[in-house]
């Protein structure tokens, strides 16, 4: 991102996306008020934080019994609730899920590869689903502390080892495979990066031409193995970002206030929601629609509009795709790709 003398206006800002993820699969019912079980308590709640400013609804499943789903129909029947529930709303389902078979029969014929893969085959199609590019550590422990997880089910130690050694997979030959398949079947790849290198790492495949299309990041400022919280960091990775890349900040626990209050005073958008923290900036606690409400705020504190539902589609690309690694180039903002015997850094050609 380029920051020019009048980029801080907000009347040249974007509009402010704001992403929620209200769901929060790490916690047990018993851990907030705000944990939605049923299949109709869970699509109110993204009525909830629509009508609240919400434009993009990170979507995690919960089974009657309380515990996240990994059931392809669960899920199914999720998003088809929520596409009459909530229509102008961008779903978005987590990538970290790999579902299960629900039968003996199933279970006999289950595929040996990994079925993260399914999440391309869902019906009907999300608008987008996270992809972590390159293998991390994800080790959402590190930066917990004791009023953190108080009175919750995280209290477990046994939880807490699980946790503090997860493991997001990502090798090259599984990413780019998975990339194909969502875009094969029109489903926007949302890009979760938390550092330079996944960012650079990324944009090799679209020089390469892997992938052809908007380019939806979020900066992951959770620790662990991912980003940390030092603001110069942050602004870092937004000045890597490419001009025409679309950044969302995501970090966790109270420290999202201060984070995402910079992220929109640079011109980013935002994420809030009980996955992220079960907290308000005093310690209390906040339900998602409420972190939606502070993010309006501050928003129109600073001058900045926030994004209707049309307009954030409009802003992420939802449904484009593009023609090869030089048009994806050309719309970043990025230099072409170097011609056979070219020194010096590429210049595009002025139309």
């Amino acid at each position: 991102m380029h920051f020019l003398d009048d980029s801080l206006l907000p009347e040249n800002q974007q509009k402010l996306v704001i992403q929620v993820a209200p769901y929060g699969p790490q916690w047990v019912p018993g851990d907030s008020d705000d944990i939605a079980v049923t299949m109709d308590e869970q699509v109110q709640k993204a009525v909830d934080c629509w009508n609240a400013g919400a434009t993009v609804l990170h979507v995690h499943v919960r089974e009657e019994d309380g515990k996240g789903s990994k059931r392809l129909s669960k899920f199914n029947e999720m998003l088809a609730r929520l596409r009459e529930a909530v229509p102008q709303m961008i779903l978005q389902v987590g990538g970290s899920i790999s579902f299960a078979p629900e039968t003996e029969g199933q279970a006999a014929k289950w595929m040996t590869d990994d079925t993260r893969h399914m999440l391309a085959e869902l019906d009907p199609r999300p608008d987008q689903v996270t992809v972590a590019i390159n293998t991390q550590q994800m080790n959402v422990m590190e930066l917990m502390t004791a009023a953190d997880v108080a009175g919750t089910s995280l209290t477990n130690p046994v939880l807490q080892a699980a946790y503090r050694d997860m493991i997001v997979p990502s090798n090259p030959s599984w990413h780019e495979e998975h990339i194909r398949r969502l875009v094969a079947n029109g489903i926007q790849p949302h890009f979760m990066l938390g550092n330079l290198t996944g960012l650079e790492s990324l944009l090799r495949l679209v020089r390469r031409g892997v992938y052809c299309g908007p380019l939806i990041l979020n900066y992951v400022a959770i620790g662990g193995g991912s980003a940390g919280l030092h603001p110069a960091d942050m602004l870092e990775f937004a000045r890597r970002t490419p001009d025409g890349a679309v950044l969302t900040l995501e970090t966790l626990n109270r420290h999202i206030y201060p984070m995402n209050t910079m992220a929109i005073a640079l011109g980013m958008h935002v994420r809030v929601g009980i996955e992220d923290t079960l907290f308000g900036p005093r310690g209390e606690r906040m339900t998602s629609v409420q972190q939606i409400d502070m993010m309006v705020r501050v928003a129109r504190e600073l001058g900045r509009e926030v994004s209707s539902g049309a307009e954030a589609r409009a802003t992420f690309g939802i449904g484009e795709f593009w023609g090869g690694a030089d048009e994806s180039l050309a719309r970043l903002g990025l230099p072409p790709n170097r011609a056979p015997g070219q020194r010096g850094v590429p210049v595009r050609a002025m139309a």
